[in-house]
């Protein structure tokens, strides 16, 4: 189920920089975010809606500066679009719940998939497995 939301109900709750990158289609810094070396077992959740996104067991060190994946929990649950803004021509990877932008998808990640979820740290809220 699709969860839409006013931009003053997303400003309400989230914080300027979660907003800025996840509804603005921003990019945080890259070596910024915590979660870029986070390694423990457990699901990466949208910073906007709670869906878990990526398992862990999908992360791999890419050297990007971003949290990398080679895939998600499952296909449906990311939406991809095309993103031809700073004159690139790319694929945004979005929460298919809240339209959250989390990233972009490159082909040039580990099997079995090749691909790269090159995610901003920022757009995710990292729960561990107990």
């Amino acid at each position: 189920m699709k969860i839409i939301r006013t931009d003053a109900e997303w400003r309400e709750i989230l914080s300027d920089e979660v907003y800025q990158v996840t509804r603005n289609h921003g990019t945080e810094r890259a070596f910024t975010s915590p979660l870029n070396n986070e390694n423990r077992d457990g699901l990466w959740h949208c910073a906007c809606c709670d869906t878990p996104l990526f398992d862990s067991s999908a992360k791999f060190t890419s050297g990007t500066g971003w949290p990398s994946f080679f895939q998600p929990i499952s296909p449906e649950i990311i939406e991809e679009r095309a993103d031809t803004s700073f004159f690139m021509q790319r694929i945004e990877a979005c929460c298919a719940i809240c339209d959250a932008h989390l990233g972009h998808i490159f082909n040039d990640g580990p099997q079995p998939t090749g691909l790269r979820y090159c995610l901003n740290g920022v757009a995710f809220n990292f729960k561990p497995n107990s």
